[in-house]
């Protein structure tokens, strides 16, 4: 069976960190609906006052954050000693395990243009070791034909293998780019949810339905077997998919966890200064 629209997320415009402005497509509300996904936000500015207050120290347990940067540039610390940049093109993939502290601090740029994603992590791995798999947009490989260009970053896609590897869920992540009167077609297996963010153009779905990019940015898609959807002007979006884990979320704030006691006993660890592990 194609899978069909099944769920429209036209975002929340919402300020985080110390002020930065974005569109929050899901969270906390839709995480039964997107499990194994826990939050999307999106940002497009070409305005410095909207992000360049950025995220200063927090902390992270228990998930994994994804920021794919398609225009822009963030710097990065976190409480092991490692630091750096995130560049056009380029995805940071962190796995927070039992905990990191860590601060993200986007520079002035023409265009600050990407999305950050929270993908949770199954309870036998919440406190696993931190980690990056960092992947610059030199290493993202790509699938192109005559109806589409695929970047891979995570998962395979018609015998292309995802730049990023070995993790917990795996999910996959891609960006697609469908040419002027061309589709893209994927297969998938029917228990996994699947996800477009919509950055630019239109789409054309099953049954007739179109999503425009400067209305409808997030689509559920119904349970099925392929994707298949076409653009008669061209269109990018991303997609990503992964199997639900069925397991109980306490969630609070940037730590999620399985239950409430495991919550508690995180917020007391960073009260006295024994967060982090490593």
């Amino acid at each position: 069976m194609i899978r069909n629209v099944k769920r429209i997320y036209n975002g929340t415009i919402s300020r985080d960190g110390a002020g930065v402005k974005l569109n929050r497509i899901f969270g906390y509300y839709d995480k039964e609906q997107l499990d194994p996904f826990l939050l999307l936000d999106f940002f497009d500015s070409r305005n410095d006052e909207d992000y360049i207050s950025g995220f200063p120290w927090h902390p992270h347990r228990g998930i994994e954050t994804i920021t794919y940067l398609i225009k822009g540039k963030i710097e990065h610390q976190d409480s092991l000693g490692n630091s750096g940049e995130i560049n056009d093109g380029d995805c940071q993939w962190m796995t927070a395990g039992s905990g990191i502290i860590h601060q993200e601090m986007p520079k002035s740029s023409e265009h600050m243009f990407g999305t950050q994603l929270w993908l949770n992590l199954p309870k036998e791995h919440k406190m696993t070791k931190p980690v990056y798999r960092d992947a610059r947009h030199d290493m993202i490989k790509s699938y192109n034909d005559d109806k589409m260009t695929v970047k891979v970053i995570c998962g395979q896609f018609n015998g292309v293998q995802g730049v990023i590897n070995g993790t917990f869920v795996e999910p996959v992540y891609l960006d697609v780019t469908i040419k002027t009167n061309g589709y893209f077609e994927m297969e998938t297996e029917s228990d996994k949810n699947v996800f477009i963010l919509l950055l630019e153009g239109s789409l054309i779905f099953p049954r007739g339905y179109m999503a425009v990019a400067s209305k409808e940015r997030g689509i559920l898609l119904e349970q099925g077997e392929k994707v298949f959807i076409e653009s008669q002007a061209g269109a990018r979006f991303l997609l990503i998919a992964g199997k639900s884990l069925h397991q109980p979320i306490a969630w609070g704030g940037p730590i999620v966890m399985n239950t409430r006691e495991e919550l508690e006993l995180a917020f007391n660890e960073l009260d006295h200064n024994t967060f982090i592990k490593d």
